[in-house]
């Protein structure tokens, strides 16, 4: 019986940012302890947004959410926020309280033997930003985990995981006796343990809620428009043959103009019974990223790179000399140190790494830190184009979905999908040397990736490439493999 209890229920509730970006128009759905949820929906359609308002840090505008008395919600966003990065492992887990806790260091304790990181001495007292991303991805969940919600809320949490990481998360969902909503783009992860979904049509924004895992629901979707189709090729026939009639009996004059009435009639009533078929995800186009012309010899060469074992740097000799139209692939484990790596090689700063002078370098970083967040997308984008031409950036922010409105918006105010898609349209306009790219799958919808393996996979200039997702790193041609764990 306990698992029939409704514990947060939406009736109603329209949610738009501002006056021109509506995200949520009379969605109702109710969600029953115990249920484990995945949220489906395009980059932007608003699913942060949901988590917000299930939070209660949005405020519906129409509507009402009703939570059970005494619910607490936790989340896991997708990324640490700015000011949280500074603080200790301590006061960050104190900061998820609004009254000081003064045994939290053993409750910190057990939430991180749970996300399986294990501390060494004085853990307490590190700077959240001294983690790498697949550890603060752990302290996010920890963070959520801590406060012993009755709904818990997880933003994308497969992001920056290893493979290790994954199957530890996995495993404790599947264990998980609370309520679980999830934004998710893997879908392997989400078949594992969600037993129905949410489904955020960016379109007419409203959510349609469905039983059963990812695959079902995609499959339930498919059917659906395509019954939806079918009904309504059926109805233009009949539509045009009683226009082609009502035409006819117009023309004969008399009497017949009131049978061509009642014929235009039908036809109204008609199109009216013709449903909206659901429209798809709509996917970027294919894009390839240009390489910088007259690029010769050695681009990067690295005889020395340094590794984390238990907190402490090592340095490990290499051999590698990277060329136009050469592949990196660079893998290790989280917290062994892949992003600090890809960041100094990428200043130019990286010990035993020498960029040749001249060599461009294209960067994408998992949290999109080489984007400025106060710019917006128009300026960020003319301005990493060495001669600006708006006509082929507006082209090239196109292929991205960036059009309309989003391209006069501030980087910061845009979803983390859409900051990725930023990025890459970024890349397409700079004409890098060396691509430097961390973790690029983060964020991004599953629709998208394939074209994105493919621009990858065809890029020629040289490129370093660090992806914890494999049928991703499958798709792309791979020279060289640099494990740092060996």
């Amino acid at each position: 019986m306990a698992r029939e209890e409704s514990i947060i229920n939406f009736e109603e509730v329209s949610f738009e940012y501002g006056h021109n970006k509506p995200i949520l128009d009379e969605v109702s759905f109710t969600l029953r302890r115990g249920m484990k949820m995945a949220v489906m929906g395009q980059n932007g359609a608003g699913k942060s947004t949901l988590f917000a308002l299930m939070t209660g840090a949005l405020k519906p505008e129409d509507g009402e959410i009703n939570r059970s008395h005494g619910m607490k919600v936790a989340i896991a966003s997708q990324v640490i926020s700015r000011e949280k990065m500074e603080l200790t492992v301590r006061d960050f887990f104190q900061s998820y309280f609004d009254k000081k806790i003064y045994d939290i260091d053993p409750k910190i304790d057990d939430v991180l033997e749970v996300v399986n990181l294990k501390g060494h001495e004085k853990l307490h007292d590190r700077i959240v930003k001294s983690f790498s991303g697949g550890q603060q991805a752990r302290l996010l969940l920890a963070s959520a985990l801590i406060q012993e919600p009755d709904l818990l809320l997880l933003d994308e949490p497969t992001n920056n995981l290893d493979k290790a990481g994954i199957e530890h998360l996995t495993k404790f969902l599947v264990d998980y006796a609370g309520t679980v909503v999830v934004i998710s783009h893997d879908a392997d992860f989400l078949n594992a343990f969600t037993t129905g979904v949410l489904y955020l049509d960016v379109f007419t924004r409203k959510i349609e809620q469905y039983p059963g895992n990812y695959h079902d629901v995609q499959r339930d979707i498919l059917i659906r428009i395509d019954k939806e189709n079918r009904k309504n090729a059926q109805l233009e026939k009949k539509i045009q043959e009683n226009k082609d009639k009502a035409n006819f009996f117009a023309q004969k004059g008399g009497k017949m103009r009131l049978v061509a009435k009642k014929m235009r009639t039908e036809v109204e009533e008609m199109e009216e019974e013709k449903v909206d078929v659901r429209k798809e995800d709509r996917t970027i186009r294919p894009f390839a990223i240009p390489a910088q012309e007259e690029l010769s010899g050695v681009v990067l060469a690295l005889t020395s790179y340094s590794v984390l074992k238990n907190g402490e740097p090592k340095v490990k000799k290499a051999n590698i000399a990277l060329r136009k139209n050469n592949h990196l692939l660079l893998r290790g484990p989280n917290g062994i140190g892949k992003s600090t790596l890809l960041e100094a090689i990428a200043k130019g700063v990286a010990e035993g790494a020498t960029i040749t002078e001249g060599v461009k370098v294209g960067y994408y970083r998992q949290d999109f830190s080489t984007l400025d967040f106060n710019q917006t997308v128009f300026d960020a984008l003319m301005t990493v184009m060495g001669q600006p031409d708006e006509k082929r950036m507006r082209t090239v922010a196109a292929g991205f979905l960036i059009t309309g409105d989003t391209i006069y918006t501030k980087i910061g105010s845009l979803s983390e999908g859409q900051k990725g898609l930023v990025a890459f349209a970024s890349l397409v306009l700079e004409r890098p040397g060396l691509l430097i790219l961390d973790e690029p799958t983060n964020h991004i919808n599953f629709r998208h990736l394939p074209l994105i393996a493919k621009a990858l996979d065809q890029y020629e200039g040289a490129m370093i490439l660090v992806s914890h997702v494999p049928e991703f790193v499958e798709q792309i041609r791979i020279d060289d493999v640099l494990d740092l764990e060996k």
